[in-house]
């Protein structure tokens, strides 16, 4: 008698593991999540598959050893550059800014100036009411990178450079525009803050679902990323909104830690009405103020040198955070 599983789809089993109900179903483990994002990568998968296994995960959230997996297939995807080691720091930034403009672009310019090469990715996303990081770092008059090779050439001749999804691996690209389908996020959301494409040993990164921080940070440690840190960041870009409490999640040498951060600006800052991307270029240039703007760029530098090891306590790199934007080079990015 033929067996009615003979000519299942190989992918089948990763399916029926998430979702063979309240008592069957289980978690991936490492193994298995790197085996299974690889046959997506791969297109090994059919699309109602693929949508089935992405909102299974959705609904049951991705543990750290999946992630893990995940984003481990995803790394082994991309090919690694020549030159990559010039990269220090890698800064994901995919969820757009609706309430604040990026200023965060600034605090990475910054870094940059300061000895902390910074390699940025991201991509235009589907929602209108947003402002993309590309976008904003074309209108500041900065080239976006053709490809990873070309990215990482510029981060070593003038220290930052921005490069696209769609340019490392338009297959994620592809399955993160998913998101217009499904109406929800889906694991490839956050998969793409611990990409780091160019291995880069520090790695910044922000949620927007406090909950996942320590998900980051486990998963961190699982692919031995020598640093990270992690927070909620403002619109779920890695940006300090400067009054609240922050608290960061890090990851040294297999050893994490959180830690908070204090609030910086004593009064509750109220969302830009203008969302005019002019005014980067202005603040950096000290032609316009923005309470906002200055603190989240300040602060937001902050958290990246205690993460590059350039300070060892919050106020230390408060201090130099505004040392640096004050002796900041107004004529260049």
């Amino acid at each position: 008698m033929t067996n009615p599983l003979d000519n299942e789809h190989p992918f089948a089993p990763f399916i029926r593991t998430l979702g063979r109900g309240k008592k069957g179903a289980r978690s991936l483990t490492q193994e298995e999540a790197y085996e299974a994002m690889s046959m997506i990568l791969n297109g090994e998968v059919e699309d109602t598959q693929l949508g089935a296994f992405l909102m299974l995960l959705r609904v049951k959230e991705e543990t750290a050893e999946e992630l893990a997996g995940f984003v481990a297939a995803a790394r082994d995807s991309v090919d690694l550059p020549a030159g990559h080691e010039a990269v220090m720091l890698d800064w994901p930034t995919y969820a757009g800014k609706r309430r604040q403009l990026p200023w965060f672009i600034l605090s990475a310019l910054l870094l940059s100036h300061y000895d902390a090469p910074v390699l940025m990715h991201g991509t235009r996303g589907t929602k209108l009411d947003r402002i993309y990081t590309q976008n904003a770092v074309e209108s500041m008059g900065i080239g976006i990178s053709k490809s990873l090779e070309s990215a990482v050439t510029m981060v070593a001749s003038r220290g930052f450079a921005y490069v696209d999804l769609d340019t490392i691996c338009p297959r994620l690209k592809h399955i993160l525009d998913l998101r217009r389908l499904f109406g929800l996020r889906s694991p490839i959301n956050t998969l793409l803050r611990m990409l780091n494409p160019a291995r880069a040993p520090y790695l910044f990164q922000s949620t927007f679902h406090p909950g996942y921080r320590q998900v980051h940070q486990q998963a961190g440690q699982l692919l031995y990323q020598p640093h990270l840190a992690v927070f909620k960041g403002e619109g779920g870009e890695i940006e300090w909104d400067p009054d609240k409490v922050c608290q960061v999640y890090s990851l040294h040498n297999a050893t994490t830690s959180d830690e908070n951060w204090p609030v910086l600006v004593g009064r509750r800052l109220l969302k830009d009405k203008s969302m005019d991307i002019s005014r980067l270029s202005l603040l950096w240039q000290g032609e316009t103020n923005d309470d906002y703007g200055e603190a989240a760029v300040i602060g937001t530098t902050a958290i990246a040198l205690k993460l590059l090891e350039r300070a060892d306590t919050i106020p230390d790199a408060l201090s130099l955070a505004h040392e640096m934007w004050r002796e900041r080079d107004k004529q260049k990015y």
